[in-house]
């Protein structure tokens, strides 16, 4: 008995152990949440936040957060009133709370005071690799807005998008759809190519040169084609209607998503100059750079002629799967 003991441990230390597999991005939980009770409702701090909030409609916004597991995670909000004016609720009560990957119920994360800019920062903590949204809720008006939070285990494989003039068919149906003119057109088959790498178990990163004000638009956008919201970025300091250097803005946040998240990049879409210089920048293959519009091809990149309806069904669906994904039989897209 004690050979055969020996014999068996010693084969068992001869196989090599493999490293588990990374988990894919979680798409359902965190759409799908539970009903949320949400704090009591109680009379605004300063009678002048009465006042806004009965004149103007609520236009909240909160910016997702990606960060590498391990890593402490928070997230900032801002809470102002009207599309076009854009009034700050300064100096009042917002309660956080947190669903996502793995989880029973919300978690309360705790109340937080509005600055005078009406933005809160709040810490999340460190949390196990899944995705969770966050939802904030104004303890005045019981008005509110989600977030999303992206942990994530390194080398995660991830594509990123470009979205005014990449998904949609102009740069300036952004801000048509800001003042209420329409809702900006897809390009054909943009949707499609999109979910085709979500269903693949990549992680989804939009990032956007519109400025963080318009944040809750290109949500609602991406909602509207049946697209995951999230990971949405767009700028957080410009106060104007566009970035002051768009390039180095995109630039410095995909170096930010290799070099501090730890995701693989493995492709990224663009339409305008500033994306080629960007992605460039950041250190991204132009065989990994795929460029639709009058630029396709432009200093090496890989073209995208007129829309997506050869790209989806030639270069996406054929495309091999993310890692996560190499051992699973993979459903059709919807």
């Amino acid at each position: 008995m004690p050979t055969l003991v020996a014999r068996c441990l010693a084969i068992a230390c001869a196989v090599p152990v493999l490293p588990a597999v990374a988990a894919c991005p979680d798409y359902i939980t965190a759409a799908n949440p539970p009903t949320l009770a949400g704090p009591v409702k109680k009379p605004f701090a300063n009678i002048s936040n009465l006042v806004l909030t009965g004149r103007y409609a609520p236009w909240h916004m909160a910016h997702d957060a990606i960060v590498k597991v391990g890593t402490p995670a928070s997230m900032s909000a801002k809470f102002d009133y009207d599309v076009a004016l854009h009034k700050d609720l300064e100096g009042e009560r917002v309660h956080a709370y947190l669903y996502g990957t793995g989880m029973s119920g919300w978690q309360y994360v705790g109340n937080f005071l509005t600055d005078s800019d009406g933005k809160i920062d709040v810490p999340l903590g460190t949390r196990p690799a899944g995705e969770y949204v966050v939802r904030f809720v104004v303890e005045g008006d019981l008005s509110g807005t989600s977030g999303y939070l992206s942990v994530v285990d390194p080398g995660r494989d991830a594509i990123v998008f470009d979205i005014d003039g990449t998904l949609t068919t102009s740069d300036f149906e952004a801000y048509a759809d800001y003042v209420g003119v329409r809702n900006a057109r897809p390009y054909r088959y943009a949707p499609e190519m999109v979910n085709a790498w979500r269903e693949k178990g990549y992680q989804l990163i939009f990032l956007s040169a519109r400025p963080y004000w318009v944040t809750r638009d290109g949500r609602a956008w991406l909602e509207l084609q049946k697209i995951a919201p999230w990971h949405y970025h767009s700028n957080p300091y410009s106060g104007g209607p566009m970035p002051p250097d768009t390039q180095k803005f995109k630039g410095d946040y995909v170096r930010h998503l290799r070099d501090a998240v730890g995701l693989n990049i493995v492709r990224v879409y663009g339409n305008a100059l500033t994306d080629i210089g960007a992605y460039a920048d950041a250190g991204v293959a132009k065989a990994d750079t795929y460029i639709i519009g009058p630029h396709a091809g432009v200093a090496g990149t890989r073209p995208v002629y007129g829309e997506y309806a050869e790209h989806y069904p030639l270069v996406v669906k054929p495309a091999p799967p993310a890692r996560c994904r190499a051992d699973a039989t993979l459903p059709a897209p919807s």
